[in-house]
């Protein structure tokens, strides 16, 4: 009787020693289209920045786990993010543009957010672009188009998680039915607050029973896609840190339920989408600062925190070297502007002028936001290629604007951007997604288990066997 009743003691102590073991708060954050060669050249360009060769670290690249994951889809070797969201939500391949469906686009799958729903817990999903983008709605949303913006809406609200956070919804209205409720409208009716920006959250937030958090009205009426890149932030723009922060504060009003957060860094992707080291490296750096603040949480509570870092593909086929071997990532430093936010320096020079842009004007512009001739010494060969640029497009004429994934860019702003990247010794291969591998970083309560190579189907089925979540 005495072995059995030590043999039992035994028992109960390795079941508790597990339940203490298990992660009761989650975070998942996701860097849309950050590869291996996006984060190794943000350290890369910090370590110049210190006049060395080599790195120097970000966050989350020190957590003690890493590995690398695979991205296909179920129906192509290069996946969309919308696929690539669905796998890294639900554990489930399938079509590109599909949204929380199988690749027949008709059955529905369920993610690791509404497992952790399942379970009690509170619930976050967050982006620094449009709530209703596919990486966010990929853990909210049934879709067989990830365009389906306002049907994607809807499902938010019907899905009734307690915050999501991002810039706007696309298609606040119904398209196919002017009659319809709009998305602001539906608030209400779902229980919901929405609050503009990081103060009004600050005032809202403590009578708010579920909660949206989005940027400013202002902002939204220049631009509702998505936050501002961190490279053309100013003051009164919401960021990625105050996203998570706020997240944080509205799950943490009862702690005893536990909490799972989807943190995206959503304009990585389409800084790479531009081909624009620069910028993407800025959100890089930005989405590290947001991970800091999920860090500071982990650090209060390390035996009950997991936080998990990855991306759901690559983005633009980056390259670190060109030929010598050597980098000069250092000279991104000059560079003060996205390409985007360059373009529109220049059409307040086409407006300012009549359409009449001298080419001082645009040598001046150049020197202030790219350090041309003034820090960075331009070969005749690169000097004759703004030139021409300047001649066929911004002297008394419209130009033909370049396209990328989620912008179009004046030929000047594109050719200056061409032209520093290729003096840091940076290349890009498409203006599309490639197959690379993406790395996966970990820290915490179930962390061990991201070690050897997985594919991105594998992480949330991992995540919820570290916080004890049963798959739907």
């Amino acid at each position: 009787m005495k072995k059995l009743t030590i043999a039992f003691m035994f028992i109960l102590l390795a079941f508790c020693q597990l339940d203490a073991q298990q992660a009761k708060y989650v975070f998942y954050f996701i860097g849309d289209g950050m590869g291996v060669n996006q984060v190794q050249g943000t350290e890369l360009y910090l370590g110049e920045l210190e006049g060395k060769i080599g790195i120097t670290p970000l966050q989350f690249t020190q957590f003690p786990y890493a590995t690398v994951a695979t991205t296909f889809s179920a129906t192509n070797g290069v996946t969309d993010s919308a696929a690539a969201g669905t796998a890294l939500a639900t554990g489930n391949k399938t079509k590109n543009g599909a949204i929380g469906v199988l690749k027949d686009l008709q059955t529905p799958v369920y993610s690791i957010a509404t497992w952790a729903k399942d379970k009690g817990c509170r619930v976050g999903v967050a982006t620094s672009v449009s709530v209703d983008h596919a990486t966010p709605a990929a853990f909210y949303a049934h879709a067989a188009g990830r365009s389906s913006y306002y049907a994607i809406g809807t499902d938010l609200y019907k899905t009734g998680f307690d915050f999501y956070a991002g810039s706007d919804f696309l298609q606040p209205e119904d398209k196919n039915n002017p009659q319809a409720e709009n998305l602001y409208q539906m608030a209400d009716q779902y229980g919901y607050t929405i609050a503009r920006g990081y103060k009004e959250y600050l005032k809202k937030s403590k009578k708010a029973e579920k909660m949206i958090l989005l940027q400013p009205e202002a902002s939204s009426n220049i631009d509702r896609t998505a936050i501002p890149y961190a490279i053309d932030r100013t003051k009164g723009d919401m960021t990625l840190q105050e996203i998570t922060r706020s997240a944080i504060n509205f799950l943490s009003k009862d702690l005893s339920k536990g909490f799972f957060l989807m943190v995206e860094g959503g304009k990585i992707d389409w800084a790479c989408h531009s081909n624009d080291a620069a910028t993407a490296f800025h959100e890089i750096m930005d989405f590290d600062d947001a991970i800091k603040v999920a860090y500071e949480f982990y650090s209060q509570h390390p035996d009950e925190t997991l936080i998990v870092v990855t991306a759901d593909h690559e983005t633009g086929g980056f390259v670190l070297g060109k030929g010598p071997y050597q980098l000069n990532l250092q000279v991104l430093k000059n560079q003060k502007v996205s390409e985007n936010g360059f373009t529109r320096m220049i059409n307040q020079l086409r407006i300012k002028t009549h359409n009449q842009v001298s080419w001082e004007a645009v040598q001046q512009a150049l020197k202030d936001n790219f350090g041309f001739w003034d820090k960075i010494k331009l070969t005749d060969a690169q000097e004759a290629r703004l030139r021409t640029v300047y001649e066929q497009s911004l002297k008394d004429q419209q130009a033909k604007m370049e396209k990328s994934e989620y912008a179009q860019d004046e030929p000047l702003a594109a050719e200056a951007k061409r032209i520093i990247d290729e003096i840091a010794l940076t290349g890009w291969t498409s203006g599309g997604h490639s197959a690379g591998y993406v790395p996966v970083f970990a820290i915490g309560a179930g962390a061990e288990k991201f070690q050897n190579r997985i594919d991105n189907t594998e992480i949330p089925v991992k995540i919820a066997e570290a916080a004890g979540y049963t798959r739907k």
